[in-house]
């Protein structure tokens, strides 16, 4: 990963600068999202690992948020996300987490992205990282320049075909929750 570090905008989750990285094989460290709709359902819900979690999280309703503007659907939704990795122990969780609820809820939604890159940039008001987990392979995350971050999104530049022969090494050495979360990270190193 060569790494954005520090955020231009906080609450859009604007990067001060562009950034790289390769998208890992899903089937070794990833997520797994579904995501149903029912009439029948009385309030948006959230399982993460088999625990429910707060679904009003702002970043989780920013993107549910931006998904039902771009879509007819107004019943209320039930996602289970379960990762095959530790989750929030600074490897890319939450970015593999919204990249996937952002995939998975442009499939229930039948959403078609009306410029390349706009499921990128949805998933980007999630985790900004997430952004570049929509693709595979190497992937730059845009930072853009304007100020409601609508041209900051992600572009493949090599599909994960292109190094058939790449292998990256992961070592967990502590599998719990980091101490520091990455948002407090780069408001503690920029200060």
């Amino acid at each position: 990963v060569i790494k954005y570090w520090g955020k231009r905008d906080e609450s859009l989750l604007l990067p001060l600068n562009s950034s790289g990285s390769f998208t890992l094989n899903a089937a070794e460290l990833g997520t797994t999202t579904t995501v149903a709709a029912s009439p029948s359902f009385e309030r948006d819900r959230l399982w993460l690992n088999g625990k429910e979690e707060d679904v009003n999280a702002p970043r989780i309703q920013n993107c549910l948020k931006r998904m039902r503007e771009r879509s007819s659907l107004a019943h209320h939704v039930h996602i289970v996300s379960k990762n095959n990795f530790p989750t929030a122990a600074g490897m890319a969780s939450s970015a593999s987490g919204f990249a996937c609820l952002v995939h998975a809820l442009s499939q229930l939604f039948e959403f078609k992205e009306a410029f390349p890159g706009e499921l990128s940039a949805i998933a980007r008001v999630g985790s900004g990282s997430a952004c570049r987990s929509m693709y595979g392979g190497l992937v730059r995350w845009n930072m853009g320049k304007e100020a409601d971050g609508s041209d900051s999104m992600a572009q493949q530049i090599l599909d994960q075909a292109h190094w058939p022969e790449l292998e990256i090494l992961i070592l967990v050495v502590n599998e719990g929750e980091k101490d520091t979360s990455s948002t407090s990270g780069m408001q503690l190193s920029r200060a």
